[in-house]
């Protein structure tokens, strides 16, 4: 009888308990200060929330409105007849999206009357690509997609249809699909204010004759109508206000001559790298401090004219007053591109790489240019897989279009979507006063220059919850409740710019972690807060648990229930922290 081998396979399922969030003992406490018997009513409520929440200007009707809106939304049936939390109501009205950290319901608070100059403007890059800059498919989705997310200027890159009297939207010198132009004309105009009622500029790379040239005047003037600024002048002295141009449509690019002559596409599309940016969720934001560390004296490259392309002798005249906000060519050296004229107002596009070069030697004139002139900074070539570069270079220069692509995901992305939350998410976010006022002797702000701490910000990170909702259980590890720990930091100018960590809460998939940490800011109007959650895996890459990133100087105080958005930026529906904010 010969021997055989059996393998004997045992299966098993491990149940894992949730429990619930427990009540934090500062949240017991001012309970107990803000309550009579255990019960907190409407008055004790509204005086929690002027005091402790920073809400003074909260009226007592609208506290009882947040607490009706809070009892009917959690199914409490006797809310007629009760007009009171208890000690686990209050803390689950502290968890709420009623307490959010930003303000609720968004609202644009800024002043809307100045020029586009003085705002940051929610700005796309390549905004029809599907996915990488080589080989994706072009469509109007991801311009349909954008909108909805608050972006205010779209790219479109116009090509001939070389078998059709037509224009296609792609990627030149690549493998990408084409797009018909008309489609992503119809998107933008039946989506350009489903996010914000603010202006949406396009920006359009031409490469097209100048009979393709009155086929896209037609095009866009049948599409848009009186939605459409046309402009009667080459120039303007200053730019029109966000609130001027409500429900309009813009377009801006270069005067078509300038397009045959500098190079082929203004991102060098044709030439490929390999880019290591965006592994898990995204490399850690680049360092300009380490940059500023290296001043090799160069300057900004010129724009180099491509001689094997014919000069355009002039562009149809429908198609040229489409243009709005004319986009002038980098013409001689950085020092003649930054001259401010006393006569005109237009805009620069540039790399970012050339913006980083350009502001180690030129960054206070740079500055400068950008109180009356418009400035755009795209991605360089390299980033082929549609990742991104670190915003704060341009915010901090005071650059008004830092264009993203918005196809992917990682850490620059999330400081994108941070920015806009600010100002009701309307897609211009007013930049601040320093950068418009100069000082007594005319000098302008300098990011690289140490100042003295203006605030302290104190953020308490008490717990989190919501995970088991949210994501399969089994997205971490598959036999032991999630290690999750929390990245908390600042991204801003160089001195701000810091990261820190919680200590790591070991099986529980309701962390606590009760943990304090200060953060000094020399600019807190230029400061983002990053908040990351990650689980521990001793074997393997961490996984990720949640992010978010809020503007700093629209914080509200008190504690707060923070959501957390996926990789993507969308908010989950359950996942939030319990943190504190506070100013001193």
């Amino acid at each position: 009888m010969s021997k055989q081998t059996y393998r004997v396979c045992l299966c098993f399922k491990r149940r894992f308990r949730i429990k619930e969030a427990e009540v934090p003992s500062d949240v017991a406490e001012l309970f107990a200060s803000y309550s009579d018997n255990g019960s907190m009513s409407v008055d004790h409520l509204h005086r929690f929330l002027q005091e402790v929440q920073g809400e003074e200007k909260l009226t007592k009707e609208e506290a009882q409105a947040l607490m009706v809106s809070f009892l009917s939304e959690n199914k409490h049936h006797s809310v007629s007849q009760r007009r009171s939390l208890y000690l686990k109501e209050f803390f689950r009205f502290l968890l709420s999206g009623i307490n959010a950290p930003l303000p609720l319901p968004p609202k644009v608070h800024q002043d809307m009357n100045c020029p586009l100059s003085h705002y940051f403007i929610y700005t796309g890059h390549n905004s029809y690509l599907t996915g990488n800059q080589i080989s994706s498919d072009s469509s109007e989705e991801p311009i349909i997609e954008a909108l909805k997310r608050g972006v205010r200027v779209i790219e479109l890159d116009m090509w001939p249809n070389p078998s059709k009297d037509d224009v296609h939207i792609m990627h030149g010198g690549t493998l990408t699909s084409p797009v018909k132009l008309i489609k992503c004309l119809k998107a933008i105009r039946e989506h350009a204010f489903a996010a914000s009622d603010y202006p949406v500029i396009i920006t359009l790379e031409d490469h097209l004759n100048q009979e393709l040239q009155a086929v896209v005047a037609k095009m866009v003037h049948e599409t848009f109508q009186d939605v459409l600024v046309c402009s009667s002048s080459d120039t303007f002295q200053d730019f029109p206000s966000p609130q001027s141009l409500k429900g309009r449509v813009v377009i801006s690019t270069k005067p078509p001559k300038e397009y045959l002559e500098a190079k082929e596409g203004e991102d060098g599309s044709v030439r490929v790298y390999k880019s290591s940016e965006e592994v898990g969720w995204g490399k850690e934001i680049s360092d300009l401090a380490v940059k500023l560390e290296r001043d090799d004296g160069g300057e900004c490259e010129d724009e180099q004219e491509d001689p094997g392309q014919a000069v355009q002798q002039s562009a149809h005249p429908e198609y040229k007053n489409l243009i709005a906000i004319r986009a002038e060519k980098m013409k001689g050296g950085i020092k003649a591109w930054l001259r401010v004229s006393s006569q005109k107002a237009h805009r620069v596009s540039l790399n970012e790489e050339k913006l980083e070069n350009a502001v180690l030697t030129h960054g206070t004139e740079i500055v400068r240019f950008n109180q009356r002139n418009l400035m755009r900074v795209y991605p360089k070539a390299m980033r082929l897989d549609s990742s991104n570069y670190n915003p704060l270079i341009g915010w901090m220069h005071g650059v008004q279009m830092v264009a993203f692509n918005m196809q992917g995901h990682g850490r620059s992305l999330w400081l994108m979507q941070g920015m806009f939350r600010a100002n009701g998410g309307c897609g211009y976010v007013k930049k601040p006063d320093f950068f418009l006022n100069n000082g007594p002797s005319g000098e302008v702000f300098d990011p690289n220059k140490r100042l003295p701490v203006k605030k302290t910000l104190k953020v308490k990170v008490y717990l989190g919850e919501g995970w088991n909702i949210d994501f399969h259980r089994t997205h971490f590890d598959f036999f032991s409740p999630p290690d999750f720990y929390v990245k908390i930091g600042i991204a801003g100018v160089p001195c701000d710019s810091t990261m820190k960590k919680t200590k790591t809460i070991e099986d529980n998939w309701t962390p606590v972690w009760n943990e304090d940490f200060d953060f000094p800011l020399t600019v807190p109007e230029l400061a983002l807060l990053r908040i990351e959650v990650h689980e521990f895996d001793i074997s393997d890459k961490d996984d990720f648990g949640g992010q978010t990133c809020l503007p700093v100087w629209e914080l509200k105080t008190g504690i707060r229930a923070v959501p957390l958005h996926d990789r993507k930026g969308d908010q989950y529906k359950s996942v939030r922290l319990l943190m504190k904010f506070e100013f001193v």
